[in-house]
């Protein structure tokens, strides 16, 4: 496989099959096999065998990401609009002075008790069952924390296609099986999470809201036919991903504490700022304790002078959820309004981000860049989902919006048929 003579794709021989013509012990062949799967350089899918990836996992997605021209406008990168973020000075003086006051020594409580105070009154408004809590360096962090807590190299685990990249990278990075999942504007179609359970997925991850790259949100009829189907499926560890917090005005419907083991991320990046590198999380106290545990075996804690900062800006009010998400809403609706308007089919229901099926993603990128606009190829974030396009918003004056519609219109030659992401 190194020297390239078997090629991505190619299916390997059964493991008794290749001791025999080997003539070594069918247990050594397993454990190659899964030394190779474990480095992800093959992927295992129960009886039909094992493969060659079709790039090793320690190539990231984002190696796909569009190269930004100097004087191109960014709708590719997935940033928030700076001019939405709050300023941080004001709020890391404030955490400087509390840690002048009472520096932090080993020992202590990882949490600050006015960030899990504040934390945990907010969980308990949206209704999110009773749980301790962790913090982590971003959700990110925290997923990988919580799958590390309870899978092994070989499990499957179910994501949303399309998805985060991050995660479709994480999974294999890990050794695990990726069991993919379609999405419509309500979050992870039923049946195709029912299909998943049944292939054996160990684990099923969920954007809550502002899904990265559809815009979807997990509706509350949605919530409660994910709840019924988990139900019977009590052994499957339910991950959560609310980043939306602070810039989505949509509810939450949470779906945690049907099954056994479960968590909750929520993110301060998209909100507060990218290098505000926090997440709180809850979930069932085994998980927990896993994760606190593993944590105090590697970086310890989240600072608490970034803990402070937090809680200075959200006892503030720094940020003024309600117009960042109208600002954020006037620009994703009015652009799939344009859109559709132009018999562009484009989703975004909420957050930031827009997705648009298409016939040739590169071929799009390519015009688009053109005419001064760079988007995100699709390939990033799906698996079995047709091409499609991401442009996030957040770089978008409502003013800008129908030539941007306009140009994507033209880019996409109107009347070739599109691909549903669901």
């Amino acid at each position: 496989m190194g020297s390239g003579a078997l090629a991505p794709g190619t299916l390997l021989p059964p493991m008794r099959e290749l001791a025999g013509a080997l003539g070594v012990n069918p247990n050594t062949v397993a454990a190659a096999y899964r030394t190779l799967r474990e480095r992800g350089v093959i992927e295992t899918d129960g009886r039909r065998g094992s493969r060659v990836r079709s790039r090793p996992s320690s190539t990231p997605r984002d190696a796909l990401r569009t190269l930004v021209p100097a004087g191109v406008r960014d709708l590719a990168s997935g940033n928030p609009d700076v001019t939405l973020l709050p300023p941080l000075d004001g709020a890391l003086a404030a955490a400087a002075r509390r840690y002048a006051e009472a520096p932090t020594l080993y020992g202590q409580d990882p949490v600050v008790p006015d960030l899990a105070r504040l934390a945990r009154a907010e969980l308990d408004a949206d209704g999110v069952p009773a749980g301790a809590l962790a913090l982590t360096s971003g959700a990110l962090d925290g997923i990988e924390r919580v799958l590390a807590a309870h899978l092994r190299p070989g499990d499957a685990v179910a994501v949303e296609d399309p998805g985060w990249s991050s995660v479709l990278d994480l999974a294999p990075a890990l050794g695990l099986r990726v069991l993919p999942v379609a999405v419509d504007d309500d979050g992870p179609v039923p049946d195709a999470v029912a299909r998943a359970l049944a292939d054996g997925a160990r684990a099923l991850v969920v954007t809550s809201r502002a899904q990265n790259p559809t815009g979807a949100a997990v509706s509350e009829a949605r919530a409660r036919e994910l709840r019924a189907l988990l139900a019977a499926h009590p052994e499957v560890l339910l991950i959560e991903d609310d980043h939306g917090l602070g810039f989505v005005d949509l509810p939450l419907w949470p779906l945690g504490g049907v099954t056994r083991h479960w968590a909750l991320l929520r993110s301060t990046a998209k909100a507060h700022g990218p290098d505000l590198r926090m997440a709180v999380l809850t979930g069932d106290e085994v998980t927990l304790d896993r994760v606190r545990g593993r944590q105090r075996l590697g970086p310890g804690w989240v600072s608490r002078l970034l803990q402070y900062a937090v809680v200075e800006l959200w006892t503030a009010g720094a940020v003024d959820r309600a117009a960042v998400a109208r600002s954020y809403g006037l620009r994703r609706d009015g652009l799939v309004g344009a859109l559709r308007e132009r018999g562009v089919r484009a989703y975004g229901r909420s957050g930031m981000n827009v997705w648009v099926p298409v016939a040739d993603e590169t071929g799009v990128v390519t015009r688009m860049l053109a005419g001064g606009w760079a988007l995100a190829a699709g390939a990033r974030f799906r698996v079995e989902t047709g091409p499609g396009v991401r442009l996030t918003v957040s770089q978008v004056a409502p003013s800008e919006i129908a030539g941007l519609a306009d140009s994507l219109a033209s880019a996409v030659r109107p009347g070739t048929p599109g691909v549903r992401y669901d």
